[in-house]
C-alpha cells in the first residue's frame, strides 16, 4: 500500500493539509483554511472531521483531495473494466461492509486492485487480505460510485457464472462441440448459455444498442454502445471465448465449425424487462471471431418524427416531403444513426387504409400493422431488385426500400 505522506505545500516551509489541498482544488475558502487549521489545534480533531462536520465540502472533493495528499491512485469506476474474476473473489456482504468495490485482480501477482471510499482504512484493508489471500492495491474512489456499483454488478449472476465455467471449460477444450462431448457436458453448456443470456440483460438494461465480444492476446474484452459511445464494462478469460462465439453462432443460425470468413445472423432474446431482435456479425480477427450483436426492441413501439429529435425547419421540411403524393425520399447516414427507425417513423405517419404500402427489407426489424413487409431471401430468389419489379403488378402508393 501507499506509505502516507504529506505532499509540500505552496511556500515549501510547513507540510500541505488536507484543507490546503481543498483551497487548490478551488472547493474551500483559504480564510475558512486557516479556520480549520486552527480548530484542528483547539479540539484535537481530525481536519477531514471538522470539515464534513461543516458541510461546506462534498463528500466526493473531500475523497479526491485524499487521493491527492496521500499520494494513492484515484479511479472512475465508469472508466475502467470491471473484471469478472475480482466480483468472484470478494463476497458481496465484504463489499458492502467495507464500502469497497473491487477493480481487478492478477492471478499471478496475487493482488486485487480494490477501490476504496477511504483508501487509509488499515483494518479493512487487513481484513480483506485475510479474507481472499491477496495482497491489496488500494485506490480512491467516490463513496456514491462505489455504493452504485455494489448494487448493480452484484446483483447480475454473471462473475459467479463466468467463474463456473471456468472450472468447467479446459483450455483444450473451448467450444461448445467438445463441451458437449464431455461428461457432464450439458451442466457446462448451460453456463455458457446463462453467461450469454447476463450479457445481454445488462445490453437491455444499460440501453446499449450495440454489444461488442472483443477476442485479444490475453484476454476477450466486453464493449456496449451507450448512447453513441462504447464503452468497456467486462473482461473474460480467453479460455471461455470460442464457447461463447460457438453459442452465440448457434442462437443466431450461423456455422458455428465456419471460422475463415464472416457470418450473419438473427435471433430472438426474451430479456428480464425486454424481449428484442439481435442481427449477429462474426468476423475473423487475428485473435479469434469478433462478434458485434445489435439490439432491436421489439416493444415500445414506433417513435413519431418529434420523438427522433427532428426539430424546427428540418421537422417541417420532412414533414412536408412525405405528404407530396409524388417522389422519392432519401435517408442516408452511417451505421447506427437512426436511418432504419426514421423509415418507420416516416411509414407509421403515412399509413392509413386510403393507401397502398409495400415494404423489401433486410431483414424486417419491425413489424407494422397494415404495412405490406417483404423480407429478402436470397437463396429463394427474392432480392431487392426481383421484389421491386413484383411490386409493380401490387398497385403501390408508396414504396419502402432498406
Amino acid at each position: 500500500m501507499p506509505t502516507a505522506q504529506t505532499v509540500p505545500s505552496q511556500n515549501n516551509s510547513t507540510p500541505a493539509t488536507l484543507a490546503d489541498v481543498l483551497v487548490s482544488m478551488g472547493v474551500l475558502d483559504a480564510k475558512r483554511a486557516e479556520q480549520i487549521k486552527l480548530n484542528e489545534v483547539q479540539s484535537g480533531s481530525p481536519q477531514e472531521d471538522i470539515i464534513r462536520r461543516d458541510k461546506t465540502v462534498s463528500e466526493d472533493k473531500i475523497v479526491q483531495a485524499k487521493s491527492q495528499l496521500y499520494n494513492i491512485p484515484f479511479v472512475d469506476l465508469d472508466k475502467v473494466p470491471i473484471a469478472p474474476a475480482a466480483l468472484a473473489a470478494l463476497p458481496l456482504e465484504v463489499a458492502d461492509r467495507f464500502k469497497v468495490f473491487p477493480v481487478n485482480v492478477d492471478i499471478k501477482d496475487k493482488s486485487m486492485i480494490l477501490a476504496m471510499a477511504d483508501p487509509l482504512d488499515l483494518s479493512a484493508i487487513e481484513f480483506i487480505e485475510q479474507k481472499t489471500g491477496l495482497h491489496i492495491k488500494p485506490q480512491a474512489a467516490l463513496p456514491k460510485q462505489i455504493e452504485d456499483f455494489i448494487q448493480t454488478r452484484y446483483t447480475t449472476s454473471l462473475t459467479q457464472e463466468v467463474t463456473a465455467a471456468l472450472k468447467d471449460v479446459s483450455t483444450d477444450h473451448g467450444d461448445i462441440d467438445s463441451i458437449e462431448r464431455s461428461k457432464g457436458g450439458f451442466i457446462r453448456e448451460e453456463k455458457i448459455a446463462q453467461i450469454v443470456s447476463q450479457i445481454l440483460d445488462f445490453a437491455i438494461n444499460s440501453r446499449a444498442s450495440d454489444v461488442h465480444i472483443e477476442p485479444e492476446e490475453r484476454l476477450t474484452r466486453v464493449r456496449y454502445r451507450i448512447d453513441g459511445i462504447l464503452q468497456e464494462k467486462l473482461s473474460i478469460p480467453k479460455e471461455l471465448h470460442d464457447s461463447l462465439v460457438s453459442r452465440i453462432k448457434i442462437l443466431g443460425g450461423m456455422k458455428i465449425d465456419e471460422k475463415r470468413i464472416p457470418q450473419d445472423g438473427r435471433f430472438n432474446f426474451k430479456g428480464t424487462d425486454a424481449e428484442v431482435d439481435l442481427r449477429i456479425s462474426s468476423l475473423p480477427t487475428t485473435w479469434g471471431e469478433k462478434i458485434v450483436m445489435r439490439l432491436l426492441k421489439k416493444s415500445g413501439g414506433v417513435p413519431d418524427l418529434p420523438e427522433l429529435g427532428l426539430r424546427g425547419r428540418g421537422l417541417k421540411n420532412l414533414q412536408d416531403a412525405i405528404l407530396r403524393p409524388h417522389g422519392i425520399i432519401l435517408i442516408c447516414g452511417p451505421t447506427g444513426s437512426g436511418k432504419t427507425t426514421t423509415l418507420y417513423s416516416v411509414i407509421s405517419k403515412l399509413n392509413t387504409s386510403k393507401v397502398n404500402i409495400v415494404t423489401i427489407e433486410d431483414p424486417v426489424e419491425i413489424k407494422v400493422e397494415g404495412v405490406n413487409q417483404v423480407q429478402v431471401n436470397v437463396v429463394a430468389g427474392l432480392t431487392f431488385s426481383s421484389a421491386l419489379r413484383s411490386f409493380l403488378g401490387q398497385d403501390p402508393n408508396i414504396v419502402r426500400v432498406g
